[in-house]
């Protein structure tokens, strides 16, 4: 009798930790690419750049979102015409903290701009709002075969990338 309750109160034990979150895995977030909609309802078509409201390319937008609905997106500007030509290229939406070639960057908004060199883009990460520089990263040139892309963001189960025409910089998500 008394080895038949312990065994009873042994399975509802080991059942009831099987169904904590802890131990499924349930609290773990997953990530995948952003929808169309999710990336035209979160970028702007106009992005705040310092003391400018800077035209973007919609066509150009890509992102990753993540099972809590955390958004880190980017869009190319337009920047013939403002003071930011030259300067940034690309405008960046960050829900969720991510490191970038090394930099890591709290949710908020940011702008990049890179400037080349023989096999590299020096890219730089400054503050959208105020023009505040948050970093300096290398993007190395892709594998020969990788599609070009004006700005995209893989998500991290196919390739942890932020690529960039045919440079790409690597990038992880703190858990």
């Amino acid at each position: 009798m008394k080895k038949t309750l312990l065994s009873v109160i042994a399975i509802l034990l080991v059942s009831s930790l099987c169904r904590m979150p802890l131990l499924q895995g349930q609290t773990r977030t997953t990530w995948r690419a952003a929808t169309p909609e999710e990336l035209a309802s979160s970028l702007p078509a106009r992005a705040p750049v310092e003391k400018e409201r800077i035209e973007t390319e919609m066509r150009t937008a890509s992102g990753i979102i993540n099972s809590h609905g955390k958004l880190i997106a980017g869009i190319v500007l337009i920047t013939a015409g403002y003071s930011a030509d030259g300067k940034y290229s690309h405008y960046v939406v960050i829900q969720a903290p991510i490191n970038i070639g090394g930099i890591a960057l709290s949710p908020g908004n940011y702008v990049f701009g890179w400037s080349r060199t023989e096999d590299a883009l020096i890219v730089s990460f400054y503050d959208a709002a105020t023009g505040a520089p948050r970093g300096t990263a290398t993007a190395h040139r892709l594998p020969t075969g990788t599609r070009v892309e004006s700005f995209r963001l893989w998500p991290p189960t196919d390739h942890p990338l932020l690529q960039i025409g045919r440079f790409g910089l690597p990038y992880t998500l703190p858990e």
